[in-house]
C-alpha cells in the first residue's frame, strides 16, 4: 500500500503544492513552507526540520488545514520541513525497552501498546530500546501525550544522541493501518 501526502504553503489547501508518495528529507527546494496538507493515504511522520530531526508528528489519513491549529492537538511545530512514509506492517509487533542507555538496567519486552510503563513495568524512564518487528511511537508522557518518536525496526542505543535529551519516554503505541 502506498502513502500519499500533499503539502500547500498556505492555509486551507492554498499557494503552491508538493506531492509526496516517499520519504522527503528537504521540502525547501520544493516550497518555502507548508501550512496545510492532506493525506490521502497512508501514514506518515513529519518533521520540524530537515533531514527528520525536530519534533515530529504522526499523520493519517485526513485534511490537516492549518497547521497552527495542529498545535492544539499536540503538533509542537507550524511548520513542516520534512516528511517520512511509514510502511504498512503485517503481522506481530515486538519492542524491548530499557530503563538506561546502551540497553541496561530493567528490561521489558513488549507486543502491545502501553499507556504508561511507570504503571505496567515500574520502570521510571526508558532511555533506549529495540525494536524488533513493526512500527511504534513513543511519547514523552504516560497516555500518549507530548511530543513523539517514530521508530522502525533497529537498536536505539541512546535516545541522548538521536538529539533527544532530556526527553523520557512514558508511553508507547503501535502503528497500524487503523489508529
Amino acid at each position: 500500500m502506498m502513502g500519499k501526502i500533499t503539502f500547500y504553503e498556505e492555509r486551507n489547501f492554498q499557494g503552491r503544492s508538493y506531492e509526496c508518495m516517499s520519504d522527503c528529507a528537504d521540502m525547501s527546494s520544493h516550497m518555502s513552507r507548508s501550512q496545510s496538507c492532506r493525506v490521502e493515504s497512508g501514514c506518515f511522520m513529519v518533521y520540524e526540520r530537515n533531514n527528520y530531526m525536530g519534533n515530529q508528528y504522526f499523520m493519517r489519513r485526513g485534511e490537516y488545514r492549518d497547521m497552527n491549529r495542529m498545535m492544539s492537538m499536540g503538533m509542537m511545530f507550524d511548520n513542516i520541513r520534512s516528511c517520512r512514509m511509514i510502511p504498512y506492517h503485517r503481522g506481530q509487533f515486538r519492542m524491548k525497552i530499557y530503563e538506561r542507555e546502551n540497553f541496561g538496567g530493567q528490561s521489558n519486552e513488549m507486543m502491545d501498546d502501553c499507556d504508561n510503563i511507570q504503571d505496567r513495568y515500574r520502570m521510571s524512564d526508558c532511555q533506549s530500546c529495540n525494536v524488533m518487528d513493526g512500527h511504534w511511537l513513543m511519547y514523552e508522557q504516560p497516555h500518549y501525550k507530548g511530543r513523539m518518536m517514530y521508530m522502525r525496526p533497529g537498536e536505539y542505543r541512546s535516545f541522548r544522541d538521536m538529539g533527544m535529551s532530556g526527553q523520557r519516554f512514558m508511553s508507547m503505541r503501535r502503528i497500524m493501518d487503523s489508529m
